[in-house]
């Protein structure tokens, strides 16, 4: 059984970005986190150069970060609900903090590899941890915190190529040295703007992530996140490759310009597009353009200007996924957010570090120009808008205010009258 219960953000709600000081500390370390994404986008070629590497092997660097942020995924509900949201936040920071440095100080490509797959378990602890807390924590309830929550997203995805190809004009290294300096800021700032959060009355199970995919409409929209994802770091991982860019700042210039349309259409353009045309409708119609723009590339996979544009626009459509495919996993999943969030997460960041590593596979073996990664990954997308039409019933119910959350137990009951107190949510925390 099921209650029915209006999401949050429907009708007047406040301002997504007046928030406590505690919730824009962990948004300011979501920021740095984001960064790390397309951080080392502008030094790809650098470090292929510098270190004797092959595309294929600098790709590593996404699919050992991001396989192990996906794994990492499944026990960070079971830590954060028995050392609590803080710790298992600061516990997250630190572990980047100091991956991020043994990276920069790193002389070769497996070294380097290896550290990137300790910053991924560091990366795991935080991002997920960090939603769960500013979900609990933040003004204008759920869908306010999702837009800070995609803001955070946005301005990191777009610093990061910036801060990349400024400091990886100067070496390498200086890249992974920035995060780490980053984060050790922000480190600070939430051990002390953070208020201590005592441990949750409910103890999340190791299996629990896992077992959720049994709930249909979480396994769902989980795949169309995995599909998504690959489409989206095939663009993120091997373009560079195919820009005729050897300069770590202009490499950085055209993503920060990726990086600023994900940014602004996750928080400005997708909440409107929602309102107007239903979650379904619009992923559909950007589902099918991103799939376009990806199959320009890899047809034109040889003209630098039209892979350069064809990265720029992408961002707009990976801007509005970003805000509307998690909003849809974490409206319709019948499960506590923080498992939705988990098993999520596992699922799509698995499909998002193969992909890359998978495109380098590829042009290595039989296709030197790179047309088939983006066809690859053009048609991935397009599959995730079907697979998204089977689950429309729930999400049109979800816009209309109507949530399936599980009935509350005793132990559900004491969460809701503390979410920020466990970091772990069930319903929103107004």
């Amino acid at each position: 059984m099921h209650d029915t219960t209006p999401t949050a953000g429907h009708g007047a709600a406040a301002s997504p970005f007046t928030q406590p000081r505690a919730v824009w500390a962990v948004a300011f370390a979501c920021v740095v986190s984001f960064m790390g994404i397309g951080l080392v986008d502008p030094i790809l070629k650098s470090l292929a150069g510098q270190l004797d590497a092959t595309p294929t092997q600098v790709e590593l660097l996404f699919t050992s970060y991001l396989v192990i942020t996906a794994v990492a995924m499944l026990i960070t509900g079971w830590v954060s609900s028995r050392i609590g949201a803080k710790r298992t936040l600061i516990t997250g920071l630190a572990i980047i903090v100091v991956f991020a440095a043994l990276a920069g100080s790193s002389g070769s490509i497996g070294g380097i590899v290896g550290f990137r797959a300790g910053w991924g378990l560091g990366n795991a602890l935080f991002i997920a941890t960090s939603l769960a807390v500013i979900v609990a924590s933040a003004s204008g309830g759920f869908a306010g915190a999702i837009i800070l929550y995609e803001t955070a997203l946005g301005v990191g995805i777009a610093l990061g190529p910036v801060i990349g190809g400024v400091l990886g004009s100067i070496s390498w290294r200086g890249p992974f040295y920035g995060v780490s300096v980053l984060m050790a800021i922000a480190l600070v700032a939430t051990l002390v703007l953070l208020p201590k959060t005592p441990l949750p009355a409910h103890k999340q199970r190791l299996g629990e992530p896992l077992a959720a995919l049994k709930h249909r409409s979480l396994a769902l929209t989980s795949v169309v996140g995995l599909l998504y994802n690959w489409g989206f770091f095939t663009l993120l991982g091997y373009s560079p490759f195919l820009m005729g860019i050897d300069s770590p700042i202009l490499l950085g210039a055209v993503f920060c310009g990726w990086g600023a349309f994900v940014a602004v259409f996750s928080v400005l353009v997708a909440p409107r597009l929602q309102r107007r045309f239903g979650t379904a409708k619009t992923l559909y119609v950007n589902f099918a353009l991103m799939a376009l723009d990806l199959a320009v590339i890899g047809i034109f996979s040889q003209t630098h200007a039209v892979v350069i544009a064809g990265v720029i626009v992408a961002g707009a459509f990976i801007g509005v996924n970003n805000t509307l495919v998690t909003t849809a996993v974490m409206s319709i999943a019948p499960v506590e957010r923080p498992v939705a969030s988990a098993t999520y997460g596992f699922v799509r960041f698995i499909g998002g570090g193969l992909a890359p590593f998978a495109a380098g596979l590829m042009v290595e073996a039989f296709d030197p120009q790179a047309h088939l990664p983006f066809l690859v990954a053009a048609v991935a997308v397009a599959v995730a808008a079907v697979v998204l039409s089977t689950v429309r019933r729930q999400l049109a119910a979800a816009d209309r205010g109507e949530v399936a959350q599980p009935e509350p137990d005793a132990v559900d009951r004491v969460e809701r009258e503390h979410p920020v107190a466990t970091g772990l949510a069930v319903g929103d925390a107004d």
